[in-house]
């Protein structure tokens, strides 16, 4: 049987951040098609809950649905008394408390203060939207909030920050359960970035480029298609037609990252679906994601995930798909 995922959608909820779980995992698919994930949608009572952008949701589910879930979502909510008080009534936190101890848990963007509403936080790192930060540390001073992140792993309990950081941390949870390629595949059906890493900073104010302005978004693409070969600044400002330094001022502004910060991550990312999808050695992963080394590869990849290239090729190649109910 499939993985089932509940969606617990309450009163006062982000209207993309109820959908994002049932449209990432619902294309998250096995070769043939067959489906990896169930999602069902519960509410308490399982009756009608209105959202913030006029319209409300009735469905198919109340909260005894989550006796039978192996992951439990709390989308973010954009007011209310998880919000205004940091409480949720006696039903809900019940529920969710029960379901931590047999599903894993994850919130996104102001999930988490129901979760930590909950209890489920006390003692846990966590994160949630920069703008609600302050609040949600004077509500919980328990619970260790990093705001400068896209999404937390501890384990069986995982958050996100706002909005698009959820499709992150959904497809994240599917490339742990499955590996880069069922993900890789969920990521072009959403039409989104396979991957951001979680410790990457949220994207808090950041200026836009000019307008009109010329898009260094073509380099970009002529550089992850050469990402086995060497890239200087001084080559990569050529393509775009700038100078190095117009080149590096407009490649941050659109990218929130300098070029070479940005190579790097996409050569890590390329590494880590080769380590993922061949048996090629070491050496010839390095050279084709373009480390030139295997020192250099192992220093990078430890720097990104904390593993050896070969300890992360053991863990992601030889871990089992995630338990189906059952």
């Amino acid at each position: 049987m499939p993985h089932r995922v509940a969606v617990v959608a309450l009163d006062h909820f982000a209207g993309l951040d109820l959908g994002i779980p049932g449209q990432v995992f619902r294309v998250a698919v096995a070769p043939g098609e067959q489906p990896l994930y169930e999602v069902v949608t519960c509410s308490p009572g399982g009756r009608a809950v209105r959202g913030h952008a006029g319209y409300s949701v009735l469905p198919d589910h109340d909260l005894s649905v989550l006796e039978t879930a192996d992951t439990v979502v709390v989308p973010g909510v954009l007011g209310g008394p998880p919000l205004e008080d940091g409480v949720i009534d006696d039903e809900l936190r019940t529920a969710l408390r029960q379901a931590a101890t047999r599903s894993r848990m994850m919130s996104i963007c102001t999930g988490a203060f129901v979760l930590a509403a909950a209890g489920l936080l006390d003692g846990r790192p966590a994160t949630t939207h920069w703008r609600h930060a302050a609040r949600f540390r004077a509500l919980f001073p328990r619970v260790p909030l990093d705001q400068e992140v896209l999404f937390v792993d501890d384990g069986d309990l995982l958050t996100s920050a706002g909005v698009a950081a959820g499709i992150d941390l959904c497809l994240y949870v599917v490339r742990r359960d499955h590996g880069s390629e069922i993900a890789n595949h969920a990521a072009r059906r959403c039409v989104t970035a396979p991957w951001r890493e979680g410790g990457q900073a949220q994207f808090i104010e950041r200026p836009l480029p000019e307008p009109g302005g010329i898009s260094t978004a073509s380099t970009r693409a002529w550089m992850l298609g050469r990402l086995g070969e060497r890239l200087p600044l001084s080559a990569q400002a050529r393509h775009a037609g700038m100078s190095v330094r117009t080149f590096t001022r407009r490649f941050r502004e659109e990218t929130g990252l300098s070029p070479a910060q940005w190579l790097i991550r996409h050569r890590v990312e390329y590494a880590r679906h080769l380590l993922e999808t061949t048996g090629l050695p070491v050496d010839q992963v390095a050279e084709r994601a373009g480390f030139g080394t295997s020192v250099s590869l192992r220093q990078h990849l430890h720097a990104a995930v904390g593993l050896s290239p070969q300890s992360y090729r053991v863990t992601f190649r030889a871990s089992p798909p995630a338990p189906a109910r059952g």
